[in-house]
């Protein structure tokens, strides 16, 4: 098996806790994305303000159903998705089989619409 370029637990508590130019905290992410450690990626894209790469696995997110990965980043980035999004996302979520994404998403999707309405 090879080796993980990715820094060890210890280490990247310690990477984050510093402060690191944008350019070594992306190229850190990308050694997690690589790996396919996607969450462990997300803290490094924020603390590099790397938007349009959030952006861009959000995106990701909606068209593989992944509601943990999408809700996590609009955390990160303090924007809320759309309904469209989260409709987007519940039928990503339902044609690979997870109902319960599918389900609350559906029902975020709800809130917005009625958060819209109510403006």
């Amino acid at each position: 098996m090879a080796k993980s370029k990715a820094p060890d637990p210890l280490k990247r508590r310690h990477l984050l806790e510093e402060p690191l130019a944008p350019a070594r905290a992306v190229a850190i992410a990308e050694s997690y994305l690589a790996e396919g450690r996607t969450f462990d990626a997300l803290a490094f894209l924020r603390k590099a303000d790397a938007v349009d790469r959030l952006r861009a696995l959000q995106a990701e997110g909606v068209t593989t159903g992944d509601l943990f990965l999408v809700r996590e980043i609009a955390s990160l980035l303090g924007e809320a998705p759309d309904a469209r999004t989260w409709n987007a996302l519940a039928d990503a979520a339902e044609a690979a089989g997870r109902e319960r994404c599918a389900a609350e998403a559906r029902r975020l999707a709800a809130a917005r619409s009625g958060e819209r309405a109510r403006a």
